[in-house]
């Protein structure tokens, strides 16, 4: 059985990710700012989310850093909800879970898809690596201690590649 990593470390770069996201309320509020909501009362009306819980989710949105609060009235004070270029990294990862989501369902039980703007077609999105174009989602991609690991991460990794400088 491979090295348990305490979530508590934060060591894993998954919990850390978790940490900022884990909350579904987070990506639900993300896909709609990626839908272009900005405004508290837009995010309320369309997630039918409490007052207390939305406050809750966008504040702690701004403070990692995913979310900028901007004025746009000062009479009386009214903030809108920005994505910054740290929240918007995270639609590949919104996109690739509605892909997921829709991959499970039949092609007219499916609420939502993603299309092209430029043509409406449908597209399925996959992850690949960057550099060579493949696919990362099959056994040919495995995680590895990275140069940082701690003495328990090296040892969940021990049999597997060695990672090589980028």
């Amino acid at each position: 059985m491979p090295a348990r990593i305490r979530l508590e470390d934060r060591e894993c770069p998954l919990s850390q990710a978790m940490q900022h996201v884990g909350e579904w309320w987070t990506l639900l509020i993300l896909h709609d700012a990626f839908d272009g909501f900005t405004r508290f009362d837009q995010f309320q009306e369309n997630l039918e989310i409490s007052s207390s819980m939305l406050t809750s989710r966008l504040k702690s949105l701004v403070a990692d850093g995913l979310l900028e609060r901007r004025l746009y009235q000062t009479q009386p004070s009214r903030y809108e909800y920005v994505l910054t270029d740290y929240g918007r990294s995270l639609r590949s990862v919104i996109v690739a879970l509605a892909a997921w989501g829709n991959s499970r369902l039949d092609v007219g039980e499916r609420s939502m898809i993603l299309v092209s703007a430029d043509t409406g077609e449908e597209v399925t999105p996959v992850i690949v690596d960057h550099a060579t174009g493949r696919r990362v989602d099959t056994d040919e991609f495995v995680f590895t201690a990275g140069p940082a690991a701690s003495e328990a991460m090296r040892t969940r990794y021990r049999d597997t590649p060695p990672s090589s400088p980028a």
